[in-house]
């Protein structure tokens, strides 16, 4: 399976400043699920095959690997805080360390969602700010152009 970025590139970009994720925690669908519901409404299916294939590597680099690992964090969190063994799922309970509480890692998302949502608006302030850079946008196509949410406040363009 192809992605934009790798298991150990979410984990130097999403878990920084003393956290720490074993790559082998990420698994490819991971990332490519992450990619098609938060990269690919962004900048559309043209682009996104274009991606793929490893052209604009600059533009993956620079403003969609860091808030991909971001979304691909957030899927993959709750599933790193409870295992599941032969006595079905537990929380992770390593030797020195205490599980966090619900509204803990409730918080944790929420904060985990709201970084990446500004940087894929980042993402696509640039690809509108260089459209002519990369002719297979398709602006109609981008799902940020039609609505957005901020807190209580839904704007659509």
């Amino acid at each position: 399976m192809k992605t934009l970025i790798t298991s150990e590139q979410v984990a130097a970009l999403a878990f920084t400043g003393g956290d720490y994720l074993d790559p082998a925690a990420v698994a490819e669908g991971d990332i490519a699920a992450a990619e098609v519901r938060y990269v690919r409404p962004v900048v559309g299916q043209r682009l996104y095959e274009r991606l793929l294939a490893g052209e604009y590597a600059e533009l993956v680099a620079d403003y969609l690997a860091a808030p991909l690992a971001l979304w691909t964090r957030v899927l993959v969190q709750t599933r790193l805080e409870v295992r599941t063994g032969s006595c079905g799922a537990v929380v992770a309970d390593p030797d020195g360390a205490e599980p966090v509480s619900e509204s803990q890692s409730l918080r944790l998302l929420r904060a985990l969602r709201s970084q990446a949502r500004a940087l894929m608006q980042r993402a696509s302030d640039h690809l509108d700010q260089r459209a002519a850079d990369y002719p297979e946008y398709d602006p109609m196509q981008n799902i940020l152009k039609r609505c957005r949410i901020h807190g209580d406040f839904v704007q659509i363009r």
